[in-house]
C-alpha cells in the first residue's frame, strides 16, 4: 500500500530498500512520491548521506547483506544475519 505522505528519512530508505527490485517507480509510488522521481531520488539521497549509506541509484539499497548504519558516531547493526 503507498503511503498517504511522501515518506522521509529512515522511513523512507527502509521503504525504498524493500521495495528497491520492484524499480523506481514502484518504490517512489509506494513511498508517498506517486510519479515525482526527481523528488524521490533527492529525497533518498539526502536521507542516505545523512544515514553515511552511499547511494548512487536505486539498486544500491538491494543487499544481500545487512547493512551497518552509522547515526552520530554509533553504529547501529545485527550481531548476525540472524538477528535482524
Amino acid at each position: 500500500m503507498a503511503s498517504p505522505t511522501r515518506l522521509t528519512g529512515l522511513d523512507l530508505v527502509d521503504c525504498a530498500r524493500a521495495n528497491a527490485k520492484q524499480g523506481i517507480e514502484t518504490a517512489a509510488n509506494l513511498c508517498g512520491y506517486g510519479t515525482d522521481l526527481e523528488g524521490f531520488r533527492s529525497q533518498l539521497k539526502q536521507a542516505c548521506d545523512h544515514m553515511r549509506i552511499e547511494f548512487h541509484e536505486l539498486s544500491d539499497l538491494i543487499k544481500d547483506q545487512p547493512v551497518a548504519v552509522s547515526l552520530d558516531g554509533v553504529i547501529v547493526e545485527p550481531d548476525s544475519p540472524g538477528e535482524l
